[in-house]
Protein backbone atom coordinates (compact mmCIF):
# COMPACT_ATOMS: atom_id res chain seq x y z
CA UNK A 1 0.00 0.00 0.00
CA UNK A 2 0.96 3.46 -0.92
CA UNK A 3 2.44 5.76 2.14
CA UNK A 4 0.16 8.22 3.60
CA UNK A 5 1.75 11.19 1.66
CA UNK A 6 1.58 9.53 -1.39
CA UNK A 7 -1.87 8.68 -1.02
CA UNK A 8 -2.52 12.28 0.15
CA UNK A 9 -1.22 13.50 -3.04
CA UNK A 10 -3.37 11.14 -5.03
CA UNK A 11 -6.64 12.80 -3.50
CA UNK A 12 -7.85 15.15 -5.91
CA UNK A 13 -7.14 13.23 -8.89
CA UNK A 14 -9.07 10.14 -6.98
CA UNK A 15 -11.80 12.98 -6.78
CA UNK A 16 -12.07 13.11 -10.29
CA UNK A 17 -12.28 9.39 -11.05
CA UNK A 18 -14.75 7.93 -8.20
CA UNK A 19 -18.28 9.01 -7.97
CA UNK A 20 -20.17 9.30 -4.70
CA UNK A 21 -21.69 5.67 -3.55
CA UNK A 22 -25.56 4.99 -3.10
CA UNK A 23 -26.76 1.98 -1.26
CA UNK A 24 -28.19 1.04 -4.71
CA UNK A 25 -26.70 1.92 -7.74
CA UNK A 26 -27.99 2.00 -11.32
CA UNK A 27 -25.56 0.98 -14.46
CA UNK A 28 -24.30 4.25 -16.18
CA UNK A 29 -24.19 2.02 -19.22
CA UNK A 30 -27.86 1.70 -19.35
CA UNK A 31 -29.19 4.51 -17.63
CA UNK A 32 -26.08 7.08 -18.33
CA UNK A 33 -26.60 10.71 -15.84
CA UNK A 34 -25.13 13.95 -15.75
CA UNK A 35 -23.47 13.11 -12.56
CA UNK A 36 -22.25 10.10 -13.66
CA UNK A 37 -22.83 8.73 -10.78
CA UNK A 38 -23.70 4.78 -10.25
CA UNK A 39 -21.82 1.93 -11.61
CA UNK A 40 -19.08 2.14 -15.09
CA UNK A 41 -18.26 -0.70 -16.07
CA UNK A 42 -21.64 -3.04 -17.87
CA UNK A 43 -22.61 -5.92 -16.39
CA UNK A 44 -20.91 -8.07 -19.44
CA UNK A 45 -17.81 -6.36 -18.78
CA UNK A 46 -17.85 -7.44 -15.13
CA UNK A 47 -18.19 -10.66 -15.94
CA UNK A 48 -15.04 -10.32 -18.06
CA UNK A 49 -13.96 -13.66 -19.24
CA UNK A 50 -15.15 -15.79 -16.96
CA UNK A 51 -12.70 -17.74 -14.12
CA UNK A 52 -9.94 -17.75 -15.87
CA UNK A 53 -6.51 -18.27 -14.25
CA UNK A 54 -3.79 -15.61 -13.05
CA UNK A 55 -2.01 -15.51 -16.51
CA UNK A 56 -5.80 -14.66 -18.41
CA UNK A 57 -6.07 -10.72 -17.73
CA UNK A 58 -9.89 -9.65 -17.51
CA UNK A 59 -10.77 -13.17 -15.54
CA UNK A 60 -11.46 -12.90 -12.32
CA UNK A 61 -8.78 -15.33 -10.92
CA UNK A 62 -6.60 -12.64 -12.77
CA UNK A 63 -8.06 -9.49 -11.01
CA UNK A 64 -8.01 -11.47 -7.28
CA UNK A 65 -4.77 -12.04 -7.50
CA UNK A 66 -2.78 -8.88 -9.37
CA UNK A 67 -5.33 -6.09 -8.49
CA UNK A 68 -7.34 -6.88 -5.55
CA UNK A 69 -8.59 -3.81 -4.44
CA UNK A 70 -10.22 -3.64 -8.34
CA UNK A 71 -11.85 -7.33 -7.45
CA UNK A 72 -13.03 -5.59 -3.60
CA UNK A 73 -14.14 -2.93 -5.30
CA UNK A 74 -16.46 -5.08 -8.36
CA UNK A 75 -17.85 -7.08 -5.71
CA UNK A 76 -18.85 -4.25 -3.91
CA UNK A 77 -20.52 -3.16 -7.55
CA UNK A 78 -22.17 -6.07 -7.72
CA UNK A 79 -23.95 -5.88 -4.69
CA UNK A 80 -25.09 -2.78 -5.27
CA UNK A 81 -26.18 -3.54 -8.57
CA UNK A 82 -29.45 -3.24 -9.57
CA UNK A 83 -30.15 -6.26 -11.32
CA UNK A 84 -32.59 -6.30 -14.41
CA UNK A 85 -35.37 -8.57 -15.53
CA UNK A 86 -33.04 -8.98 -18.67
CA UNK A 87 -30.24 -10.20 -16.43
CA UNK A 88 -32.82 -12.67 -14.67
CA UNK A 89 -33.85 -11.23 -11.77
CA UNK A 90 -37.10 -12.28 -10.19
CA UNK A 91 -39.29 -14.06 -9.73
CA UNK A 92 -37.77 -15.09 -6.31
CA UNK A 93 -37.85 -18.56 -5.18
CA UNK A 94 -40.93 -20.36 -6.13
CA UNK A 95 -42.51 -17.05 -7.15
CA UNK A 96 -44.03 -17.72 -3.49
CA UNK A 97 -45.59 -21.27 -4.56
CA UNK A 98 -44.08 -24.54 -3.06
CA UNK A 99 -43.34 -26.24 0.29
CA UNK A 100 -42.45 -23.16 2.49
CA UNK A 101 -42.29 -26.06 5.17
CA UNK A 102 -38.87 -27.06 3.52
CA UNK A 103 -37.93 -24.21 1.35
CA UNK A 104 -37.91 -21.21 3.79
CA UNK A 105 -36.67 -18.82 0.64
CA UNK A 106 -40.38 -18.68 -0.18
CA UNK A 107 -41.18 -16.44 2.21
CA UNK A 108 -38.52 -14.20 1.14
CA UNK A 109 -39.49 -10.82 -0.63
CA UNK A 110 -38.10 -9.42 -4.20
CA UNK A 111 -35.51 -7.53 -4.60
CA UNK A 112 -33.43 -6.09 -7.21
CA UNK A 113 -30.17 -5.86 -4.98
CA UNK A 114 -28.51 -6.97 -2.02
CA UNK A 115 -28.21 -3.53 -1.00
CA UNK A 116 -32.20 -3.50 -0.85
CA UNK A 117 -32.22 -5.43 2.27
CA UNK A 118 -28.25 -4.54 3.41
CA UNK A 119 -28.54 -1.30 2.79
CA UNK A 120 -28.11 1.06 5.62
CA UNK A 121 -26.11 3.75 6.67
CA UNK A 122 -26.07 4.87 2.34
CA UNK A 123 -23.74 3.14 0.41
CA UNK A 124 -23.01 0.47 3.24
CA UNK A 125 -23.34 -3.54 3.40
CA UNK A 126 -25.85 -2.48 6.69
CA UNK A 127 -28.52 -3.57 8.13
CA UNK A 128 -32.32 -3.61 6.49
CA UNK A 129 -35.42 -4.85 5.98
CA UNK A 130 -37.48 -7.59 7.27
CA UNK A 131 -38.04 -11.21 5.63
CA UNK A 132 -40.96 -13.66 5.67
CA UNK A 133 -39.01 -16.54 5.95
CA UNK A 134 -39.84 -17.83 8.91
CA UNK A 135 -43.58 -16.54 10.79
CA UNK A 136 -41.86 -14.60 13.06
CA UNK A 137 -40.27 -13.08 10.28
CA UNK A 138 -36.18 -11.74 10.77
CA UNK A 139 -34.72 -8.76 10.19
CA UNK A 140 -31.82 -8.53 7.86
CA UNK A 141 -28.08 -7.47 9.63
CA UNK A 142 -25.45 -5.81 8.57
CA UNK A 143 -22.67 -7.57 7.11
CA UNK A 144 -19.83 -5.56 8.37
CA UNK A 145 -16.74 -7.53 9.06
CA UNK A 146 -18.43 -10.63 7.41
CA UNK A 147 -15.29 -12.65 6.57
CA UNK A 148 -13.82 -11.95 9.97
CA UNK A 149 -16.41 -13.97 11.31
CA UNK A 150 -16.00 -16.68 8.32
CA UNK A 151 -12.17 -17.06 9.33
CA UNK A 152 -12.64 -17.27 12.93
CA UNK A 153 -15.46 -19.80 12.67
CA UNK A 154 -13.45 -21.58 10.19
CA UNK A 155 -9.98 -21.78 12.77
CA UNK A 156 -12.47 -22.61 15.45
CA UNK A 157 -13.96 -25.36 13.29
CA UNK A 158 -9.82 -26.70 12.99
CA UNK A 159 -8.73 -26.64 16.58
CA UNK A 160 -12.31 -28.53 17.45
CA UNK A 161 -11.52 -31.00 14.78
CA UNK A 162 -8.50 -31.35 15.85
CA UNK A 163 -8.59 -32.08 19.88
CA UNK A 164 -11.07 -34.49 18.50
CA UNK A 165 -8.52 -36.13 16.33
CA UNK A 166 -5.86 -36.27 18.63
CA UNK A 167 -8.33 -37.74 21.76
CA UNK A 168 -9.05 -40.77 19.29
CA UNK A 169 -5.45 -41.36 18.56
CA UNK A 170 -4.72 -41.10 22.01
CA UNK A 171 -7.26 -43.70 22.72
CA UNK A 172 -6.48 -46.57 20.55
CA UNK A 173 -2.43 -45.74 21.59
CA UNK A 174 -3.78 -46.17 25.65
CA UNK A 175 -6.68 -48.58 24.87
CA UNK A 176 -8.52 -46.79 27.16
CA UNK A 177 -11.42 -43.43 26.74
CA UNK A 178 -9.91 -40.49 27.06
CA UNK A 179 -11.42 -37.08 27.81
CA UNK A 180 -10.24 -33.81 26.38
CA UNK A 181 -11.88 -30.03 26.95
CA UNK A 182 -13.09 -28.71 23.30
CA UNK A 183 -10.98 -24.81 23.71
CA UNK A 184 -10.72 -22.59 21.08
CA UNK A 185 -9.83 -19.34 21.45
CA UNK A 186 -10.23 -18.84 25.17
CA UNK A 187 -14.12 -20.52 24.22
CA UNK A 188 -15.48 -23.64 25.93
CA UNK A 189 -17.53 -26.03 23.19
CA UNK A 190 -17.96 -28.67 26.54
CA UNK A 191 -16.12 -32.04 26.10
CA UNK A 192 -15.63 -35.35 24.16
CA UNK A 193 -14.88 -38.74 25.35
CA UNK A 194 -12.75 -40.68 22.71
CA UNK A 195 -12.95 -44.26 22.59
CA UNK A 196 -10.28 -47.36 21.73
CA UNK A 197 -12.69 -48.50 19.13
CA UNK A 198 -12.54 -44.64 17.00
CA UNK A 199 -16.20 -43.66 18.32
CA UNK A 200 -16.67 -40.18 20.13
CA UNK A 201 -19.22 -39.69 22.59
CA UNK A 202 -20.46 -35.89 22.12
CA UNK A 203 -23.18 -35.63 25.01
CA UNK A 204 -21.19 -32.96 26.88
CA UNK A 205 -20.89 -30.60 23.27
CA UNK A 206 -22.23 -27.75 24.04
CA UNK A 207 -23.18 -24.73 21.98
CA UNK A 208 -21.87 -26.55 17.92
CA UNK A 209 -22.95 -29.38 16.04
CA UNK A 210 -21.77 -32.90 16.55
CA UNK A 211 -19.83 -32.11 13.56
CA UNK A 212 -17.93 -30.00 15.72
CA UNK A 213 -18.44 -27.38 12.81
CA UNK A 214 -19.13 -23.44 13.73
CA UNK A 215 -21.70 -22.17 11.67
CA UNK A 216 -21.57 -18.21 11.85
CA UNK A 217 -24.01 -17.18 9.48
CA UNK A 218 -28.06 -17.08 9.83
CA UNK A 219 -29.37 -16.29 13.50
CA UNK A 220 -29.41 -20.09 13.78
CA UNK A 221 -26.12 -20.45 12.95
CA UNK A 222 -27.05 -22.76 9.38
CA UNK A 223 -24.31 -21.82 6.84
CA UNK A 224 -20.73 -21.94 7.51
CA UNK A 225 -19.43 -19.85 3.86
CA UNK A 226 -19.81 -16.50 2.67
CA UNK A 227 -20.07 -17.87 -0.77
CA UNK A 228 -22.98 -20.14 0.17
CA UNK A 229 -24.54 -17.38 2.17
CA UNK A 230 -24.40 -15.16 -1.22
CA UNK A 231 -25.69 -17.90 -4.34
CA UNK A 232 -28.21 -18.50 -1.49
CA UNK A 233 -29.49 -14.97 -1.31
CA UNK A 234 -29.31 -13.90 -5.08
CA UNK A 235 -31.53 -17.07 -5.98
CA UNK A 236 -34.20 -16.70 -2.37
CA UNK A 237 -34.37 -12.74 -2.85
CA UNK A 238 -33.96 -11.86 -6.07
CA UNK A 239 -34.39 -14.88 -8.18
CA UNK A 240 -30.73 -15.08 -9.64
CA UNK A 241 -29.79 -18.74 -10.14
CA UNK A 242 -26.53 -19.62 -9.90
CA UNK A 243 -24.15 -23.02 -11.27
CA UNK A 244 -21.82 -22.31 -9.15
CA UNK A 245 -18.68 -24.72 -9.58
CA UNK A 246 -16.98 -24.53 -6.26
CA UNK A 247 -20.66 -25.33 -4.41
CA UNK A 248 -21.40 -28.37 -7.12
CA UNK A 249 -18.17 -30.03 -6.34
CA UNK A 250 -18.43 -29.20 -2.32
CA UNK A 251 -21.90 -30.31 -2.21
CA UNK A 252 -20.96 -33.73 -4.06
CA UNK A 253 -18.50 -34.70 -1.22
CA UNK A 254 -15.91 -33.16 -2.86
CA UNK A 255 -12.90 -31.04 -1.84
CA UNK A 256 -12.71 -27.18 -3.40
CA UNK A 257 -10.39 -23.96 -2.30
CA UNK A 258 -12.48 -20.84 -3.26
CA UNK A 259 -10.50 -18.06 -4.84
CA UNK A 260 -10.89 -16.55 -1.41
CA UNK A 261 -9.25 -19.14 0.48
CA UNK A 262 -12.08 -20.99 2.04
CA UNK A 263 -11.65 -24.66 2.07
CA UNK A 264 -15.17 -26.71 1.25
CA UNK A 265 -14.48 -30.35 2.10
CA UNK A 266 -18.01 -31.79 1.27
CA UNK A 267 -16.32 -35.07 2.53
CA UNK A 268 -16.81 -33.18 6.46
CA UNK A 269 -19.44 -31.30 5.77
CA UNK A 270 -22.50 -30.49 4.04
CA UNK A 271 -22.68 -27.94 1.79
CA UNK A 272 -25.60 -26.34 -0.03
CA UNK A 273 -25.57 -27.26 -3.70
CA UNK A 274 -26.37 -24.22 -6.39
CA UNK A 275 -29.89 -23.91 -7.54
CA UNK A 276 -28.16 -25.10 -11.06
CA UNK A 277 -26.00 -27.56 -12.08
CA UNK A 278 -25.72 -26.56 -15.78
CA UNK A 279 -24.66 -22.94 -16.69
CA UNK A 280 -27.10 -23.50 -19.68
CA UNK A 281 -30.42 -24.49 -17.74
CA UNK A 282 -33.15 -22.57 -17.26
CA UNK A 283 -35.18 -23.43 -14.51
CA UNK A 284 -37.34 -20.55 -13.66
CA UNK A 285 -38.01 -19.87 -17.48
CA UNK A 286 -37.23 -16.61 -17.98
CA UNK A 287 -35.02 -16.94 -21.12
CA UNK A 288 -31.93 -16.61 -18.93
CA UNK A 289 -29.04 -19.03 -18.52
CA UNK A 290 -26.34 -18.39 -16.46
CA UNK A 291 -27.79 -15.21 -14.31
CA UNK A 292 -25.22 -14.93 -11.87
CA UNK A 293 -21.65 -16.40 -14.02
CA UNK A 294 -18.88 -17.77 -11.75
CA UNK A 295 -16.40 -15.06 -12.04
CA UNK A 296 -19.17 -12.49 -10.22
CA UNK A 297 -19.50 -15.18 -7.55
CA UNK A 298 -15.84 -15.03 -7.05
CA UNK A 299 -15.66 -10.61 -6.76
CA UNK A 300 -18.32 -10.89 -4.46
CA UNK A 301 -16.76 -13.12 -1.93
CA UNK A 302 -13.95 -11.86 -2.27
CA UNK A 303 -15.41 -8.25 -1.63
CA UNK A 304 -17.28 -9.58 1.59
CA UNK A 305 -14.07 -11.25 2.80
CA UNK A 306 -12.74 -7.61 2.96
CA UNK A 307 -15.46 -6.06 4.13
CA UNK A 308 -15.31 -3.33 6.44
CA UNK A 309 -15.34 -4.15 9.86
CA UNK A 310 -17.46 -1.96 12.66
CA UNK A 311 -15.99 1.13 14.09
CA UNK A 312 -15.89 2.89 17.30
CA UNK A 313 -17.59 6.30 18.16
CA UNK A 314 -16.18 8.53 21.14
CA UNK A 315 -14.94 6.75 24.20
CA UNK A 316 -15.98 8.68 27.15
CA UNK A 317 -15.03 7.73 30.99
CA UNK A 318 -19.12 6.30 31.01
CA UNK A 319 -18.42 4.03 27.59
CA UNK A 320 -15.52 2.59 29.63
CA UNK A 321 -17.57 2.13 32.57
CA UNK A 322 -20.48 0.89 30.54
CA UNK A 323 -18.12 -1.72 29.24
CA UNK A 324 -16.77 -3.20 32.88
CA UNK A 325 -20.66 -3.24 34.29
CA UNK A 326 -20.54 -5.66 31.20
CA UNK A 327 -18.11 -7.59 32.09
CA UNK A 328 -19.09 -7.66 35.41
CA UNK A 329 -23.01 -8.58 35.19
CA UNK A 330 -21.92 -11.46 32.99
CA UNK A 331 -23.00 -10.23 29.87
CA UNK A 332 -18.77 -10.53 28.07
CA UNK A 333 -19.27 -14.60 29.23
CA UNK A 334 -20.89 -15.45 25.89
CA UNK A 335 -20.13 -11.35 23.93
CA UNK A 336 -16.76 -11.93 24.19
CA UNK A 337 -14.62 -8.63 23.38
CA UNK A 338 -11.80 -9.40 21.35
CA UNK A 339 -10.91 -12.94 19.43
CA UNK A 340 -7.57 -13.96 17.38
CA UNK A 341 -7.08 -14.95 13.90
CA UNK A 342 -4.13 -16.85 13.74
CA UNK A 343 -3.97 -16.55 9.73
CA UNK A 344 -5.68 -13.60 7.93
CA UNK A 345 -6.72 -14.40 4.52
CA UNK A 346 -7.30 -10.81 3.25
CA UNK A 347 -4.79 -8.10 1.93
CA UNK A 348 -5.85 -5.36 3.53
CA UNK A 349 -7.69 -4.17 6.83
CA UNK A 350 -9.65 -0.88 7.97
CA UNK A 351 -10.21 0.32 10.91
CA UNK A 352 -12.65 3.07 11.93
CA UNK A 353 -12.48 5.34 14.81
CA UNK A 354 -14.31 8.50 16.59
CA UNK A 355 -11.67 11.43 15.05
CA UNK A 356 -13.26 14.87 14.99
CA UNK A 357 -10.22 16.64 13.93
CA UNK A 358 -9.99 14.20 10.41
CA UNK A 359 -13.53 13.39 10.28
CA UNK A 360 -15.28 15.98 7.99
CA UNK A 361 -18.89 14.50 7.76
CA UNK A 362 -19.38 12.23 10.69
CA UNK A 363 -16.15 13.21 13.10
CA UNK A 364 -15.21 8.90 11.85
CA UNK A 365 -11.74 7.88 10.41
CA UNK A 366 -10.97 5.01 8.70
CA UNK A 367 -7.44 3.75 8.15
CA UNK A 368 -6.70 1.42 5.68
CA UNK A 369 -3.44 -0.82 6.22
CA UNK A 370 -2.05 -3.43 3.76
CA UNK A 371 -1.71 -6.94 4.70
CA UNK A 372 0.01 -8.22 1.16
CA UNK A 373 3.21 -9.42 -0.51
CA UNK A 374 4.24 -8.28 -3.75
CA UNK A 375 5.46 -11.03 -6.05
CA UNK A 376 6.78 -10.67 -9.28
CA UNK A 377 6.34 -13.83 -10.86
CA UNK A 378 8.43 -12.41 -14.74
CA UNK A 379 5.11 -13.12 -16.61
CA UNK A 380 5.12 -8.91 -17.56
CA UNK A 381 1.79 -8.82 -15.90
CA UNK A 382 1.27 -6.78 -12.71
CA UNK A 383 2.83 -8.18 -9.91
CA UNK A 384 1.33 -11.17 -7.99
CA UNK A 385 -0.30 -9.49 -4.33
CA UNK A 386 -0.22 -12.58 -1.81
CA UNK A 387 -1.76 -12.04 1.52
CA UNK A 388 0.58 -12.58 4.30
CA UNK A 389 -1.53 -14.78 6.07
CA UNK A 390 -0.69 -13.20 9.48
CA UNK A 391 -2.37 -13.38 12.88
CA UNK A 392 -4.98 -10.49 13.28
CA UNK A 393 -6.68 -9.73 16.42
CA UNK A 394 -10.37 -8.59 15.76
CA UNK A 395 -11.30 -6.28 18.14
CA UNK A 396 -14.94 -5.23 19.92
CA UNK A 397 -16.77 -7.76 17.92
CA UNK A 398 -18.49 -9.47 21.26
CA UNK A 399 -19.60 -13.30 20.42
CA UNK A 400 -18.35 -16.56 21.24
CA UNK A 401 -19.45 -18.22 17.97
CA UNK A 402 -21.37 -20.65 19.97
CA UNK A 403 -25.42 -21.69 20.09
CA UNK A 404 -27.14 -20.79 23.05
CA UNK A 405 -30.88 -20.74 24.85
CA UNK A 406 -31.39 -17.33 26.17
CA UNK A 407 -35.12 -17.85 27.00
CA UNK A 408 -38.18 -17.82 25.61
CA UNK A 409 -38.66 -13.86 24.19
CA UNK A 410 -36.15 -15.38 21.91
CA UNK A 411 -37.77 -18.48 20.81
CA UNK A 412 -38.66 -18.74 17.04
CA UNK A 413 -41.62 -20.38 15.55
CA UNK A 414 -41.12 -21.70 11.89
CA UNK A 415 -43.14 -22.35 8.70
CA UNK A 416 -43.19 -26.41 9.58
CA UNK A 417 -44.94 -25.75 13.26
CA UNK A 418 -41.59 -26.40 15.33
CA UNK A 419 -39.76 -24.10 17.72
CA UNK A 420 -35.96 -22.81 17.02
CA UNK A 421 -34.97 -22.52 21.03
CA UNK A 422 -31.02 -22.08 19.91
CA UNK A 423 -29.30 -19.19 18.60
CA UNK A 424 -25.36 -18.12 17.80
CA UNK A 425 -24.26 -15.42 19.81
CA UNK A 426 -24.80 -12.18 18.12
CA UNK A 427 -21.48 -9.99 17.56
CA UNK A 428 -22.13 -6.79 19.15
CA UNK A 429 -20.24 -4.28 16.99
CA UNK A 430 -22.30 -2.25 15.32
CA UNK A 431 -25.05 -2.50 17.23
CA UNK A 432 -25.67 0.93 18.21
CA UNK A 433 -26.61 1.85 14.68
CA UNK A 434 -28.92 -1.55 13.87
CA UNK A 435 -32.10 -0.83 16.06
CA UNK A 436 -34.54 -2.98 15.93
CA UNK A 437 -33.13 -5.60 18.19
CA UNK A 438 -33.08 -9.41 17.88
CA UNK A 439 -32.84 -11.36 15.23
CA UNK A 440 -36.77 -10.30 14.44
CA UNK A 441 -36.20 -6.85 15.38
CA UNK A 442 -39.08 -6.91 17.66
CA UNK A 443 -37.02 -4.79 20.60
CA UNK A 444 -37.24 -1.09 20.35
CA UNK A 445 -34.31 -0.44 22.09
CA UNK A 446 -31.29 -1.48 23.68
CA UNK A 447 -32.82 -1.54 27.36
CA UNK A 448 -35.37 -3.71 25.67
CA UNK A 449 -33.12 -6.58 23.94
CA UNK A 450 -30.78 -7.00 27.32
CA UNK A 451 -34.41 -7.20 29.56
CA UNK A 452 -35.73 -9.95 26.67
CA UNK A 453 -33.05 -12.33 27.48
CA UNK A 454 -33.57 -15.54 29.82
CA UNK A 455 -32.61 -19.12 29.65
CA UNK A 456 -29.02 -19.29 29.92
CA UNK A 457 -28.19 -15.08 30.25
CA UNK A 458 -31.39 -15.20 33.09
CA UNK A 459 -28.59 -14.48 35.56
CA UNK A 460 -27.01 -11.33 33.64
CA UNK A 461 -30.53 -10.42 32.31
CA UNK A 462 -31.51 -10.36 36.34
CA UNK A 463 -28.26 -8.32 37.20
CA UNK A 464 -29.03 -5.55 35.07
CA UNK A 465 -32.57 -5.08 35.76
CA UNK A 466 -30.81 -4.78 39.55
CA UNK A 467 -28.35 -1.98 38.68
CA UNK A 468 -29.65 1.23 39.40
CA UNK A 469 -29.97 3.99 36.41
CA UNK A 470 -26.32 5.57 36.25
CA UNK A 471 -25.02 1.88 35.62
CA UNK A 472 -27.74 0.91 33.22
CA UNK A 473 -27.22 4.36 30.93
CA UNK A 474 -23.21 3.77 31.32
CA UNK A 475 -24.08 0.21 29.86
CA UNK A 476 -26.38 1.47 27.03
CA UNK A 477 -24.01 4.22 26.05
CA UNK A 478 -20.92 1.56 25.81
CA UNK A 479 -23.01 -0.48 23.25
CA UNK A 480 -24.10 2.82 21.63
CA UNK A 481 -20.52 3.12 20.33
CA UNK A 482 -20.19 -0.07 18.89
CA UNK A 483 -21.16 1.45 15.06
CA UNK A 484 -21.66 1.14 11.84
CA UNK A 485 -20.58 3.54 9.15
CA UNK A 486 -21.39 5.18 5.56
CA UNK A 487 -18.07 3.93 3.56
CA UNK A 488 -18.57 6.76 0.82
CA UNK A 489 -19.05 9.41 3.61
CA UNK A 490 -16.35 8.54 5.87
CA UNK A 491 -13.09 9.93 5.17
CA UNK A 492 -10.05 8.01 5.58
CA UNK A 493 -6.27 7.89 4.70
CA UNK A 494 -7.16 6.51 0.85
CA UNK A 495 -9.38 10.03 1.01
CA UNK A 496 -9.25 12.50 3.34
CA UNK A 497 -11.46 14.83 1.88
CA UNK A 498 -11.12 18.36 2.07
CA UNK A 499 -13.32 20.60 3.62
CA UNK A 500 -12.69 24.08 1.49
CA UNK A 501 -13.62 22.02 -1.62
CA UNK A 502 -16.20 24.04 -3.97
CA UNK A 503 -19.49 22.38 -2.49
CA UNK A 504 -18.71 20.80 0.48
CA UNK A 505 -19.94 18.18 1.61
CA UNK A 506 -21.51 17.17 -1.10
CA UNK A 507 -17.99 17.31 -1.97
CA UNK A 508 -14.68 16.69 -0.40
CA UNK A 509 -16.31 15.36 2.31
CA UNK A 510 -13.53 12.35 2.52
CA UNK A 511 -14.18 8.18 1.87
CA UNK A 512 -12.51 5.26 1.92
CA UNK A 513 -11.80 4.95 -1.67
CA UNK A 514 -9.67 1.81 -3.06
CA UNK A 515 -9.82 3.53 -6.33
CA UNK A 516 -6.25 4.89 -5.99
CA UNK A 517 -5.16 0.98 -5.15
CA UNK A 518 -6.24 0.00 -8.80
CA UNK A 519 -2.95 -1.14 -10.77
CA UNK A 520 -4.79 1.33 -12.89
CA UNK A 521 -6.51 4.19 -11.03
CA UNK A 522 -7.66 5.78 -14.64
CA UNK A 523 -9.68 3.20 -15.18
CA UNK A 524 -12.57 3.10 -12.16
CA UNK A 525 -15.44 0.68 -11.53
Amino acid sequence: MQSHSGLVRLFLFALLLASSGFAQLVDNTLAPNTAKAGINKSLADEIGVGRGDTMTPYSSLFIINRDPFRAIRRGRQIFQRKFTRDQGQGPNNGDGHGDINTIGGIGAGLSDSCASCHGRPRGSAGAGGDVATRPDSRDAPHLFGLGLREMLADEITSDLRAIRAQAIATAQAKHQPVTRQLISKTISYGAITANPDGTVDISKVSGVNPDLRVRPFFAEGSTISMREFLVGAFRNEMGIEAADPDLLIASSGGKVTTPSGMVLDGSLDKIEAPPVSDPGADPDGDRVTNELPVSLIDHMEYYLLHYFKPGVYKQTDQTEHGRKMFGKIGCASCHIQNLQIDHDRRVADVNTVYDPVNGNFNNLFATATAFFNSVDDGSGFPALKQPKLQPFLVTNIYTDFKRHDVGPGFYEKNYDGTITKQFITRPLWGVGSTSPYGHDGRSINLDEVILRHGGEAQGSRDAYARLDGEDQAAINTFLNSLIIFPPDDTASNLDPGNRNLVNFPQFGHGSIKLTILFNDPSDPE
